[in-house]
Parts: structure tokens; sequence; C-alpha cells
């Protein structure tokens, strides 16, 4: 990454605004990225970021100035020629993903909920180390103590020595965090809000999957059931999990693979109620989560939702869906109409999105040009045949076609007509429904939502429903950045422990994530840990000139970081320390 600038004019002041890009390689060609606009860097922006920072370390930061010299009266001649540097290892990555966990104060609620004992390395210290390595280079447990964590700063930050991280001692700190995971979401909610400022009165909930590599035969989670990762071969287990409208963290839960998602609302919506409290809030569901009975309890309890409907909801509104009056434009390519329900308690909010309608225009004609394509050849092999054919079997593979493209195969009236004449013994007759192509017309790109919420615009009840993005987001992020899938441990409570850590690790991203949004620095934490984890740590050795004894002086330093580097760290208020600690070797007994 580099650092780029424009300069603009402006009431006779020349201003000049920064930007960090990257160049990226798409094929043969390389295209210059923006990561994010710097504005003008000026003392103003540096003290907002600044004053972010503060209130992100809560004053506990050690650090020192960025590249401060300190003072020392004593004067050491060293032998110039024989000093080398040794000891390099990853510092950004590690010492940002440590500022993290301190800012949302993780360090201090795993030290009182698993306070020392016996052990050589307090449990809350391995927690950070598990959480770390998710969020800067998502692996095994294994990697993590065979590889990850000797090439890292880590030993300087948490005082751990390499040889005392192995993976026996990280899955027994699985096992020690696991059951306080309801006492970590509800301090995590609450520093969360203080950090940011958050409004709790929109709950994001949604469904995912993740899936097993290996037999887990002692674990009663793991089921076959529908695969949202495409691999209907593995079992897995179904993850349901609730964040705010900016996509933060509020707590999650772990059911069997082959639990339907109706059957979770319920249950979800309760404990989050219990954990969190019930004021205010507005349940926001897809369309998966719609059933009846869901929609009676919500009601019946008196809940508050936003929730999207089945597609056969639209034949209810057909008249509403094909009258071009009463629209309403609140996005350039959106519009909806506001439609109160039979019992004057909900509203039914009808949805178009030109951008929908051509993706399921494209998808259709894909799909009609396959059904098509198939029916020919098929009847042109029918028709040229010198054989009697089996009609049992042509309509088998007419059924395995309709079934490969059954989003449209209602558009279809086909036949196998006898016929005498022919050797095959029939022909193929078919037909295009023109009623499907009517009813296409109208539906393509459109959606419902029903809602008991009676006092919201269209407008706000439409944008409200676009944030479960934030809620997909959140899974994405989880399956790809922080590798949560695919699931390698056996035992139903590493499996969850293993969950658990992910989910530390994206409250942590999404932390980073709010932290450069608000020192404008875009939306891309990956981007921020990848560039920080280019700065290193390295030891200056320095050999005493004349020292009989040959004695050598060790300076533990943060190599200092390149301009783009240093915009970063100064846009987020961060001060890297310019020296570390050589701690002490303890004597062998």
């Amino acid at each position: 990454m580099y650092l780029r600038h424009t300069t603009r004019r402006k009431n006779g002041k020349l201003h000049v605004y920064w930007s960090l890009v990257r160049s990226v390689r798409r094929g043969k060609k390389v295209f210059q990225e923006t990561v994010a606009h710097l504005g003008e860097l000026d003392a103003k922006g540096r003290a907002r970021a600044k004053h972010l920072a503060r209130r992100m370390t809560g004053g506990r930061s050690e650090q020192f100035e960025l590249f401060e010299e300190r003072s020392s009266e004593e004067v050491i001649p060293v032998r110039v020629d024989r000093v080398r540097t040794e000891r390099s290892r990853r510092f950004g990555d590690v010492w940002l993903s440590w500022t993290l966990w301190r800012a949302l104060e993780l360090d201090r609620v795993f030290a009182e909920l698993l306070p020392e004992g016996r052990e050589d390395v307090p449990w809350s210290t391995m927690a950070a180390v598990l959480v770390f390595a998710r969020l800067c280079e998502p692996s095994s447990e294994l990697h993590i103590a065979e590889d990850w964590y000797r090439r890292t700063a880590l030993e300087d930050l948490i005082g751990v020595e390499p040889e005392q991280i192995n993976d026996d001692r990280l899955y027994r700190a699985l096992d020690k965090i696991l059951p306080h995971k309801e006492t970590v979401e509800k301090h995590l909610k609450e520093r969360l809000g203080e950090l940011f400022k958050l409004d709790y009165d929109l709950m994001l909930y949604d469904v995912t999957s993740t899936y097993f590599e290996g037999k887990a035969e002692g674990n009663k989670l793991a089921k076959r059931g529908y695969s949202r990762d495409h691999r209907p071969d593995c079992k897995q287990v179904c993850i349901a999990m609730v964040v705010t409208r900016e996509g933060i963290p509020l707590g999650y839960e772990v059911f069997a693979g082959n639990r339907t998602d109706v059957t979770t609302v319920e249950e979800i919506v309760e404990a989050m109620e219990k954990r969190f409290g019930t004021a205010g809030r507005v349940w926001v569901m897809d369309r998966g989560m719609t059933s009846e009975d869901n929609l009676e309890w919500l009601q019946k309890t008196s809940r508050r939702y936003l929730i999207g409907t089945p597609k056969s909801e639209m034949k209810r509104w057909e008249r509403q869906l094909v009258e071009k009056k009463g629209w309403k434009q609140v996005r350039e390519d959106i519009e909806v109409k506001l439609c109160k329900g039979p019992d004057k308690k909900e509203i039914f909010l009808l949805c178009r999105s030109q951008a929908r309608r051509e993706k399921e225009e494209a998808i259709h004609r894909r799909f009609i040009e396959r059904i098509e394509d198939g029916l020919k050849k098929l009847g042109r092999r029918i028709e040229q045949s010198q054989k009697q054919l089996e009609k049992g079997k042509i309509e088998r593979q007419i059924g395995r076609l309709f079934e490969r493209n059954s989003r449209v195969a209602r558009r279809y009236c086909v036949e196998l007509v006898d016929d005498a004449g022919r050797k095959a013994g029939f022909r193929l007759s078919w037909s295009v429904n023109a009623k499907w192509d009517e009813w296409a017309q109208h539906t393509e790109g459109a959606y419902i939502l029903r809602t008991n919420v009676t006092d919201w615009t269209p407008e706000s009840l439409w944008r409200t429903y676009i944030q479960l993005t934030d809620a997909e987001s959140a899974f994405r992020i989880h399956k790809s950045d922080l590798s949560l899938r695919p699931v390698w441990h056996q035992k139903a409570e590493r499996v969850k422990a293993h969950i658990f850590v992910c989910f530390l690790a994206y409250a942590l991203w999404k932390t980073l994530e709010q932290w450069q949004h608000r020192a404008l620095l875009g939306d891309s934490p990956r981007a921020i840990l990848e560039e920080m984890a280019r700065i290193t740590s390295t030891d200056v050795v320095l050999p005493v000139e004349g020292d009989p004894q040959q004695r050598e002086l060790r300076l533990r330093c943060v190599v200092r970081p390149d301009k783009a580097q240093a915009a970063l760290l100064d846009r987020l208020g961060l001060r890297l320390p310019d020296r570390l600690k050589v701690r002490a070797p303890v004597p062998e007994m």
C-alpha cells in the first residue's frame, strides 16, 4: 500500500487530501484500489483520532510516542563491525489484537472468571492467545502451538514463552472458557454499547450452518440437514445469531444440524430477552423464520416484529402488485406500497427492486434455456429413434430435467403422445403456459414484508429490513475471514468452544471496524490487519567494545512503519512503542 494525494483550491486556500491506495492484480492487469480516504490529515483530524483512541484504550495504554527517542546519559562503546539483528517477528497485528482485547476489557473479565491457580499459564491468557490467532491467522490449535505463536511478538506482550504454548494447553483452554459464554456476551453488549453509543432497539436474527470434517459420532448435535455451505454429504450444526443494526454481535446459540429455522424462533427470542431485557425491541427476521405458529406467538406475547414472507404470500396480494397506483419510491431502484392486513393489526409492505428484477429475469432465462434445450434434444432423439422406446424411462428423464431447473418447471406443459407412425411409438409435445409468463412479469423482483409496527413510515420499514444483510455479513465474516468452517473438532463441547472463540474474534473484528469507520478509514478490518502484520519487532545486538567477557547489549525494537502504515496509525490515534522490554532469562534449577 502507498499514499496518494490530490490538491484542491477552495476559497483561495490550497487543500491536500490523502488516500491510502493498494495495487490489486486482476488477471493480467494491475489496478489501483482505494483502501481508505484519510482526508487532510490535519491537526484537527489527528486530535479527533487521538480522542477516539483514548476512549478505546480507556487510559490504560502503555505506549510511547511514535519513534520517540529515549534520553540516556550512559555511553557504551560498541563493535560496529559485529552489530547484528536477530529474532524478527510479527508485531503489528498481534499488538493491535492485544489493544482491541484490552479496549473491550476482556483481559479483566476473563481474569475474574478464570482466576489464577496452580497452572503454569493463566487460562485467561490462553483464551487471549486463541482469539488473537483466530483474528490474525485462523488455524488449528496445533498450528498455533507449533508455528504461529513463535512467529509473533505475543511473548513480549503477554509474557508467555513459546515453549509453554502447546496444543494440549490450548484444548484445555477451550474447555475452561465455554461455561462463561453468557457472562461474556453480557459484558460485550455493555462495553460495545458504551464505546460506540449503540442503540439496541433492533434485533436482527438469522441462522446459518457449518459442516464437519469427520464422522463426529460422539456429537449429538452433528446431524445432516439443509446445508448453506452446499455440503449435504457432511454432518453439520446450525448457528443462530442475533446482531444489532450495525452488525455488532449480541449473542448466539448452537442447534442440531437438522433443526429447521422456524423452530428456533421462540427459543432464541426468549433467551436473548432474558439475557438483555425486553424494552423497545423490534425483531427482524427473514422469510425462513415465518410460520403461522411463530406469528401467532409473537402477536400473543405483544412482541414487535418485521418479517419477510414466503413467495406464496404474493398470490394474496396479486391485485395490489398489478395495480400501478400507490407505489412510493424509497430509493433510486426501489419502490414500495403499504397495505393494511385483514385484521388491521398488521401492515404488509409490497416491495419491488429493479436490480432484483434483473437478477431474477437472468436466472429464469438461464433455466428456460436449459429446459428448452433439453426438451428439443429429447424430441429429436425420439423422432430419430429406430426402435421402440420405453415411455417410463423418457418420463423420468423429463422429471430430472425439471427437477434441476425447478424454478421455471411450471412454465411448461409436457406430454408424450402415442404415435403409431413413429418407430419410437410416441412423440414429445410441449407448450408454454402463458399465465406463468404473465405472473412472472408482475412478481420478478418483488417481495413482501409483514409487521405489527404500525407507526413507522414505509421507507423506515424497508430500510430496517434491509439491515438483515448485517446478520448475513456476520456469518460471511465468521466463515471466510475467521475460518469457522469446516469444524475439525469432534466432541460437542469442543465444537461449541470453537464457535465461541470465533464469536469473540468477531467481536474484536467489529470493534476494529467501528473504530476505523469513525477514524475515516473505511470498513475493511482485514486490510488493516494485513498491513499491520508487516510491522515487525527485532532484536538489535550490540557487542560491547573492549569487554573481556565479550558481553552484548540486546535492544528489542519495533521496526519503523512506512508512510502508509504511519498514516493508518495516526488516523487510529495509536502510537507504537519504540522498544520492548527484554525479559531476563529464567535461571535453571
